[in-house]
């Protein structure tokens, strides 16, 4: 690799989506949530439609936003017309200054615990694991063999959200159900979101001027999608998600922890198949289906004007997220920090006061001055005498990838 090839180009690829960054990596550590060193940003959506959307950002000479539409036939198409945003603004990935591309790819299994050159070996594995996250790995495999064929020379590098909770005891990772038939199907609790749990619990350790070996935190990443995690000197020792991303936390869609034998009794009252009970609990439950709202602001304005469905969700939401406090800290038995991220724990002030009120026992208290403030930088909203600190730190998923991708090539 040259010495002058610093930039990374991050693909995340969707089922009609393709989300990019372009970062340059001289500097890594002063990107934070800033643009310094983010040099392009950019969604194309509705991959497939006659309606497709691009959206292109660059930030290197502050250039306006461009946004166009028509008919994006497939994910090769969407790639080349990104390639073509990124030249107009002397960015193309034909630069010799493009170290990597880094991907986003959802399920590693227990095979990828860091970040994987990708080949053709590599590929077929995480094609194996396409029964486990059907709804994630193909859009994956589709934008790395996309981008392989673009640029055969560059390295490509898999990211993996399971990664970061491949460190989990047996204990903690494996379900009470026969051993024989749970290996024989890899049926254990994988997680999720662990980009952006590694990302934050080091965040935070930063925040408290301390190491991250040194400091056990619980993260609470709360978007649409949500999970919690237990993490313990820098390594995650437990998390809510499991084999798919279903389990755990009330979502915007997903139910969460639910009875499993609520999926036989769906099957034999309702008369409900396999598809149906999936698409009731992925994409009907959750908050959109106790309120008819997946957007906490929209369910906040409710609750202010009296709608008692929109209050019920909302309290049913935070008592999941409480029982995940409490636990976690009994797992952890020493709790330095409980951070919040991603859209609805960076930006939803009821939800960190509402999640943390009642908890002064276990040492945790919000300070509601501090808890109203919005910035876009990591912070503390607790009290000083709080034993345990409350922050807020916004996630980067993007510039974990690229890190680790950088990383990775200049070994």
């Amino acid at each position: 690799m040259s010495a002058t090839a610093t930039r990374v180009l991050v693909l995340n690829s969707g089922s009609s989506s393709v989300k990019y960054q372009l970062l340059d990596m001289t500097d890594a550590e002063s990107i934070g949530g800033s643009a310094a060193g983010r040099l392009a940003v950019g969604l194309v959506e509705r991959i497939g439609e006659e309606t497709s959307r691009l959206v292109h950002t660059p930030l290197a000479a502050g250039g306006e936003k461009r946004e166009t539409e028509g008919p994006i036939a497939d994910h090769e198409a969407a790639l080349k017309a990104v390639a073509k945003e990124l030249a107009a603004d002397g960015l193309g990935l034909d630069s010799p200054e493009l170290a990597a591309i880094g991907h986003r790819v959802v399920h590693g299994g227990l095979k990828f615990t860091e970040p994987t050159v990708i080949d053709e070996a590599v590929l077929t594995e995480i094609e194996r694991l396409v029964p486990v996250a059907p709804l994630h790995n193909p859009a994956n495999i589709t934008g790395i063999r996309t981008a392989r064929a673009l640029r055969p020379d560059l390295p490509q590098v898999a990211v993996f959200d399971t990664a970061f909770h491949t460190t989990m005891p047996e204990y903690a990772a494996r379900y009470a159900i026969d051993v024989a038939t749970a290996d024989a199907h890899r049926i254990r609790r994988y997680g999720f979101h662990g980009t952006s749990h590694a990302y934050v619990s080091r965040k935070t350790a930063a925040l408290l001027g301390k190491a991250p070996e040194e400091v056990n935190v619980i993260v609470l990443h709360l978007g649409n999608g949500a999970s919690a995690s237990a993490v313990r000197g820098g390594r995650c020792v437990d998390t809510s998600m499991g084999l798919t991303p279903l389990e755990g936390l009330v979502m915007g869609t997903r139910s969460g922890d639910i009875d499993p034998a609520v999926t036989f009794h769906l099957k034999r009252v309702a008369g409900m198949d396999e598809d149906e009970v999936d698409t009731l609990l992925n994409k009907k439950s959750g908050l959109i289906g106790l309120c008819g709202d997946n957007d906490m602001r929209e369910i906040r304005r409710r609750i202010d004007e009296g709608d008692e469905r929109a209050q019920l969700a909302f309290d049913i939401y935070i008592h999941r997220l409480k029982k995940y406090i409490g636990a976690y800290s009994a797992v952890l038995g020493r709790v330095d920090a409980v951070a919040f991220t991603a859209g609805v724990g960076e930006n939803a002030a009821p939800v960190r006061e509402a999640a943390v009120a009642g908890l002064e026992e276990m040492g945790m208290a919000v300070d509601a001055s501090l808890n109203a403030l919005r910035s876009e930088e990591p912070r503390l909203i607790s009290p000083d005498y709080a034993r345990v600190a409350v922050a807020v730190v916004p996630t980067d998923e993007e510039l974990e990838i690229a890190q680790q991708t950088y990383a990775l090539v200049n070994a």
